[in-house]
């Protein structure tokens, strides 16, 4: 199995992507093509004692930047790492894509380059986040700012998919994020969200999920348009840093209290474990005619790695196939995409 691996996408680009890439190769028995600047690509896995045996390089001397405007992954850069990986995935000289790049970029090189499985109207990016509870999957995360109540039911279906396959959930709960749990709170357009998801055979709906019920749990695939489910996700992220950071400081104030943590060391390890993103790896961009793995922009080593097997494992339950079996006589859109691409 061969994952085309983007090496200069993501803050810590290209040695925390070699790293981790490379990690996987031996973990998980994958076969590895980067993408990018081969004599850039050599250099450091020589300063790092990174062995590239075995694995194979397609040379794209350019880069996407995070500021530049997503579209140029089509035209202006089609040299770039990312759009040169997008391109061999969609000629099948690889089996998964994995990018740490920009989102906005991806989505849109996604979209049109390896393009969207017959009767999807959008690709979605589903992160894979921890709960009290355990993982549940936030979709969509920023792909479309803008969406018709038909996208939601498509990414509820295509979320309860995925938990199912690949995070062995037997029936996933999806809950709309709303700002209440009456079924007549919200805006018309998630009330009406609310009407098409209570008739979807294909999934097991709860009803709405109030966004503080999230983390403890309250199910196991949230579905919000693209920019209700980024900010979502980014308070998220934000809170845990937040709370991490206090309670390493609560523990460091005086010698008493870093005794205190050595009493807790076990449960607050377990905590950290437990609320770790990075054991997940990405959020898949799922809707695609091709598994595509989004990479946190700031991921280290184990974080690409596990990204990596992320990508391997949707490969092998043919999390595509089983996307593209159950919406199956879906009407497509074959529309221009709007603007409607985030950055994160």
């Amino acid at each position: 199995m061969k994952m085309i691996i983007d090496a200069f996408g993501g803050d810590n680009a290209p040695k925390a992507i070699l790293d981790g890439a490379l990690q996987a190769k031996k973990a998980y028995g994958v076969d590895l093509l980067f993408t990018g600047d081969e004599k850039k690509i050599r250099s450091c896995a020589a300063e790092n004692r990174f062995d590239l045996t075995g694995c194979e390089i397609a040379h794209a001397p350019g880069v996407i930047a995070m500021e530049d405007d997503p579209k140029a992954v089509l035209k202006q850069k089609a040299d770039s790492s990312m759009a040169v990986g997008l391109a061999l995935l969609a000629k099948g000289k690889g089996d998964a894509f994995v990018s740490a790049g920009s989102t906005g970029a991806l989505v849109m090189g996604g979209t049109f380059i390896v393009k969207r499985i017959h009767g999807i109207r959008r690709c979605a990016i589903a992160s894979v986040m921890p709960s009290d509870q355990g993982p549940f999957m936030l979709i969509d995360c920023g792909a479309n700012v803008t969406c018709e109540p038909k996208f939601l039911c498509q990414f509820a279906a295509m979320g309860s998919i995925y938990m199912r396959e690949i995070l062995g959930v037997r029936e996933p709960r999806v809950g709309l994020a709303n700002i209440g749990v009456e079924e007549t709170k919200g805006t018309p357009f998630v009330r009406d969200c609310y009407e098409l998801l209570k008739q979807e055979p294909s999934i097991h709906f709860i009803g709405n999920a109030e966004v503080r019920d999230i983390p403890a749990g309250v199910c196991d695939v949230v579905v919000a348009d693209g920019f209700t489910g980024n900010i979502i996700l980014k308070m998220y992220e934000g809170v845990a840093g937040t709370l991490a950071a206090n309670i390493k400081s609560m523990f460091k104030k005086n010698v008493l209290s870093m005794l205190g943590a050595l009493c807790v060391k076990k449960g607050l390890d377990e905590f950290k474990s437990k609320m770790d993103y990075k054991q997940y790896g990405g959020a898949p961009l799922l809707g695609l005619q091709a598994p595509v793995i989004k990479a946190h922009g700031s991921s280290d080593a184990r974080a690409f790695m596990n990204a990596v097997r992320q990508a391997k494992e949707c490969c092998e339950k043919n999390v595509v196939g089983r996307i593209a079996n159950n919406l199956a006589g879906e009407q497509t859109s074959d529309e221009p995409e709007k603007k409607d691409g985030m950055k994160s």
